[in-house]
């Protein structure tokens, strides 16, 4: 989801005839680069990067039959141990009537035949339930998300998220606190509909704290606790969260295990220091406060790591290097056009490669 004017308009297809959609989704050649992307994905899903390793290793033809042999290896293994039964009987049925008959009484092929169809029809119901939920999950979190950019004196101010799923566990946000402005970008480690709740938890404990604390130091700490005390294993989040006053070219800022936010001035880009640990890693963790002051027309930039390890089709990463060229000149746009420069140029590197990880950024430019 994207604020302020990235949202789809819907559909291109209204007032037309499904018979004339088709032909035009044939024309476009949307049909085979479906095709090829639902083929990308199965890829994807059933072979880890270990397995994809040995398979650049093999001859071509092997490969194939090795990736063949996998997928329905781990289709088997992803069916409940019940509907696994069912299939088994299916093909039993199935490779008896063609060795013991070749062929002339079909009955056991039929049955066999809607044993597939029953298992079919199973998965299909659990899939469209989940897409429901799912669904339902990410009206809740556009809910939860602001719908429109921050208006505060002094600044130009552009946020942007973008799921991999259905869901994300990226967190873009904003909050008024008297005169001030605070603004956070976190990212909850996965991805989906465990790390959006994740996100929503960390949200609402953001928002119910940071009025309270004048010290993000000590902001950073309570919120540490808490999700040591309340997280799951393996749950944390590292964020950047950061205040704004008006008219003024102060950033107060504090970063926990989250990538280091860039300055982009005009003679050249900075890199700020890295901070602590992410919020829920350790109970043992020391978070610092940093201060800048940004001069006028200078950029101060926060992303998450779904930028820099976007992946092409070879699958190359878009790098820091990519990153931080692309960096210099943007001081000169406004930051809505900032923005959209540097997803431009991800989404060109990127191609037709399925999104590996949310992307967000936050982009703030002293006017």
């Amino acid at each position: 989801m994207a604020y302020s004017g990235h949202r789809s308009s819907g559909s291109s297809y209204k007032g037309k005839k499904f018979s004339q959609t088709i032909k035009d989704d044939i024309r476009h050649g949307d049909i085979k680069q479906s095709f090829g992307k639902d083929l990308k994905d199965i890829y994807t899903f059933y072979l880890d990067d270990e397995t994809r390793g040995r398979l650049k290793k093999m001859p071509k033809w092997k490969s194939w039959l090795f990736i063949a042999w996998w997928v329905l290896k781990s289709m088997f293994f992803k069916l409940t141990p019940f509907r696994r039964i069912l299939l088994l009987i299916g093909v039993v049925l199935t490779v008896s009537q063609q060795v013991t008959t070749m062929g002339q009484n079909n009955s056991n092929l039929k049955i066999g035949f809607l044993f597939f169809l029953l298992i079919i029809i199973l998965e299909l119901k659990d899939k469209l339930l989940a897409q429901d939920e799912l669904k339902t999950g990410r009206e809740v979190q556009l809910a939860l998300l602001p719908d429109k950019n921050p208006v505060f004196p002094g600044w130009d101010i552009w946020m942007f998220t973008k799921p991999a799923n259905d869901v994300g566990g990226d967190l873009v946000d904003y909050l008024n606190i008297d005169e001030r402005l605070g603004l956070t970008l976190g990212d909850v480690a996965g991805k989906g509909l465990g790390a959006a709740l994740f996100m929503a938890k960390v949200q609402a404990t953001l928002r119910a704290l940071a009025p309270g604390y004048s010290s993000r130091e000590e902001l950073a700490a309570e919120m540490n606790n808490i999700f040591l005390r309340d997280g799951l294993p393996e749950k944390f989040v590292s964020l950047i969260y950061l205040e704004l006053v008006p008219d003024r070219g102060k950033i107060s800022f504090l970063n926990a295990g989250h990538l280091p936010p860039v300055v982009i001035r005009e003679d050249g880009i900075e890199e700020m220091p890295r901070g602590g640990n992410a919020l829920g890693l350790s109970k043992d963790s020391k978070y610092i406060e940093q201060t800048l002051e940004l001069q006028e027309e200078e950029i101060f930039l926060v992303y998450s790591d779904g930028l820099t390890e976007a992946r092409n089709d070879a699958g190359d990463f878009f790098g820091d290097k990519r990153f931080l060229d692309m960096l210099p000149g943007l001081q000169k746009l406004n930051a809505e056009d900032a923005a959209n420069r540097i997803l431009k140029v991800v989404e060109r590197f990127v191609g037709d490669s399925p999104q590996n990880d949310d992307l967000s950024l936050i982009i703030i430019k002293k006017v």
